[in-house]
């Protein structure tokens, strides 16, 4: 076997299983995104969504991702729990988690939106998946004791199921007119280039976490 793997190199051919190898390591990280409006690209192209331009920003740093957007308009953290294990295939390997907003703006308990995102996080743990959960903020017109409850889910899920947390997906878009189409809600495609340039560093070090935890 020696011998051979010397007489390709000498020859200047490079064995099969170092192209096997290197084609391993070349693999993209298969990414779901899974969430709602804001991250399906609600009212945009689809190169305009979340999911696509956080993918060409990842590639720009020279990450390759194979993304898939789950994202269903309208859809709560329950809804997102029921459809959970069709919207992440096999073989996935990392998944965002953008749910809540819509439980937030139809007042749901938050002991419900907590139970359903817990129970996510907790089946793509189980399946050996790494998890980003994106925080939400409620709007303040449902009051601050249910602001409160609300808004603790997300960090308070990050730190006992052990997964990362983006504390804010909105951060830097949310009340900001231009960044939002006329619905007040839902982030234009400039107000999505913010969100992706916000999330980067973020997303980059999730991703380095899963290649040191692979390698």
């Amino acid at each position: 076997m020696h011998m051979l793997v010397l007489g390709l190199a000498l020859m200047g051919v490079e064995p099969a299983f170092a192209q096997t190898s290197a084609a391993v390591e070349a693999k993209p990280v298969k990414m779901v995104v899974l969430g709602d409006s804001l991250s399906a690209g609600f009212g945009l192209s689809g190169s305009d969504a979340f999911p696509e331009k956080l993918q060409k920003a990842l590639k720009v740093k020279g990450i390759e991702v194979e993304m898939t957007n789950a994202g269903v308009s309208g859809d709560t953290s329950s809804g997102g729990r029921d459809r959970l294990d069709w919207s992440v295939p096999e073989g996935t390997q990392a998944v965002v988690v953008e749910l809540g907003a819509n439980d937030a703006l139809r007042g749901t308990d938050p002991a419900i939106t907590r139970a359903a995102l817990a129970d996510i996080v907790t089946r793509l743990k189980a399946r050996g998946i790494a998890v980003l959960l994106c925080g939400m903020l409620a709007p303040p017109n449902n009051g601050s004791d249910y602001s409160a409850r609300f808004n603790a889910i997300y960090p308070d899920l990050a730190k006992s199921l052990g997964v990362a947390l983006y504390p804010f997906f909105l951060e830097g878009v949310v009340g900001d007119a231009r960044l939002n189409q006329a619905d007040g809600m839902h982030p234009t495609a400039e107000g999505v280039e913010v969100i992706v340039k916000n999330i980067l560093p973020s997303v980059e070090a999730f991703l380095g976490a899963i290649s040191g935890q692979r390698s």
